[in-house]
């Protein structure tokens, strides 16, 4: 027996506000051509992903909106069977399908949901539930990918459970549910491995930064209009930023006057980060230099000041702050070009990183470099908006593997 297809059940934050199954046609079919419970658990689904926008962030809500969906989806096309029916071996089954699920359910990139036809919005072809992510070296390559191949991380299948647990959870505080088998189904997962290996930070070398900074200067030395990659770079590595810490979101604009100065002349960069906190970044003389010169091409004057609204990285067209998108396609720009010449320069094995990295590299490159250079790591920890010390230790120094390994090193073979 064939696979039922999936099918989007969920748009946007702002689309769900105002969602009206008139604008949905093939959603209000698909829902109608099952049973009778189908339709109450898209609206249960509903109320729970519109608590989740109102009250956590955007990134919360995206991931909660898609594991929910796969979850319902499953209820309806695999399981047949609802959810106040799901026993904890339910729930183990529903694990063993998002570890290998079906082929025609995997994609191989992000795709919007529905597209707008004839003035209504549609399933996107593309759009699959899940998505298998590809190496970027595999990107060049010609073979097509083995969708069988894929897998779920630990760190995807853990976000899996937290999320239908919390989706149990709302339903219980609803008092449309009165049991949670997601919860106590996760300790008996088999596809969890207890992680006990030494952890490789993802971050460039010395070497490798040298080349993304010399790259992305040379870059803005040539041509104006690459001062936004100059600086976009230089802040993530040296403020230690995620890039969602620098772009414009729902409940966010980052402003010039976010940088300001202290009575003894310190300056400081306000940020909005994980878990919706405010903290305060210290902002190192050396980065001073760069803010001036970013702001110089902007036609600004050279240091921020009280009250002032410009975005701190402003879109190439329109109003307002550039997106976490495109400040990643910058970022990429620049670490493509600096993995060319470097690759050129030195060889493949020495700028492979390079051709691996991502936007995050630079936060964990910053951050690793200062500790390597001896930073207090209470201070260092705060710059980074981590709740303890504990984590940055666990991330960035892992002083008992570091005992260990210095330990290890007098073992002899004779």
């Amino acid at each position: 027996m064939a696979t039922p297809k999936p099918v989007p059940l969920y748009p946007t934050h702002e689309a769900l506000k105002h969602f009206s199954f008139g604008d949905y046609p093939e959603l209000k079919a698909f829902l109608e051509s099952g049973e009778p419970w189908w339709l109450a658990h898209w609206h249960w689904g509903r109320e729970f992903l519109e608590y989740t926008g109102r009250n956590k962030s955007e990134h919360t809500f995206i991931r909660f909106r898609n594991e929910t969906e796969r979850f319902l989806l499953w209820t309806f096309l695999i399981k047949a069977r609802p959810m106040d029916q799901l026993r904890k071996s339910d729930i183990l089954d529903y694990a063993d399908f998002c570890w290998q699920p079906p082929v025609s359910w995997i994609c191989l990139a992000s795709h919007e949901k529905f597209k707008l036809n004839n003035g209504c919005y549609v399933q996107n072809e593309a759009w699959a539930p899940f998505r298998l992510k590809l190496p970027k070296k595999s990107l060049a390559t010609d073979t097509p990918p083995d969708k069988k191949k894929y897998r779920p991380s630990q760190q995807t299948l853990s976000a899996t459970f937290t999320s239908i647990i919390a989706f149990y959870k709302y339903l219980m505080n609803e008092e449309y549910l009165y049991g949670n088998p997601a919860q106590i189904a996760k300790s008996d997962c088999r596809h969890f491995i207890r992680d006990a290996q030494v952890k490789e930070i993802r971050r460039l070398t010395e070497a490798q930064w040298d080349y993304v900074f010399k790259v992305a200067h040379r870059m803005a030395d040539e041509d104006p209009v690459h001062e936004r990659s100059l600086f976009v770079i230089c802040a993530l590595k040296t403020l230690f930023l995620r890039i969602s810490e620098l772009s414009e979101r729902r409940n966010w604009s980052p402003v010039m006057s976010h940088f300001w100065q202290d009575s003894e002349g310190n300056w400081w960069l306000k940020i909005f980060g994980k878990g919706r906190k405010l903290r305060d970044i210290t902002v190192p003389p050396s980065f001073i230099d760069y803010l001036k010169r970013y702001r110089a091409y902007r036609g600004l004057s050279a240091l921020p000041a009280a009250g002032e609204n410009f975005p701190i990285v402003e879109k190439i067209r329109g109003q307002g702050g550039m997106t976490a998108r495109q400040l990643a396609r910058i970022v990429q720009g620049v670490l493509d070009r600096a993995y060319d010449e470097m690759k050129r320069d030195h060889g493949e094995d020495n700028a492979r990183k390079l051709k691996e990295a991502s936007t995050h590299w630079l936060r964990h490159t910053g951050a690793s470099m200062e500790v390597e250079r001896g930073r207090a790591l209470k201070d260092l920890s705060e710059d980074l908006g981590h709740s303890s010390m504990a984590t940055t230790d666990s991330i960035y120094v892992q002083t008992e593997n570091r005992v260990r390994a210095r330990s290890g090193k007098d073992r002899r073979v004779e």
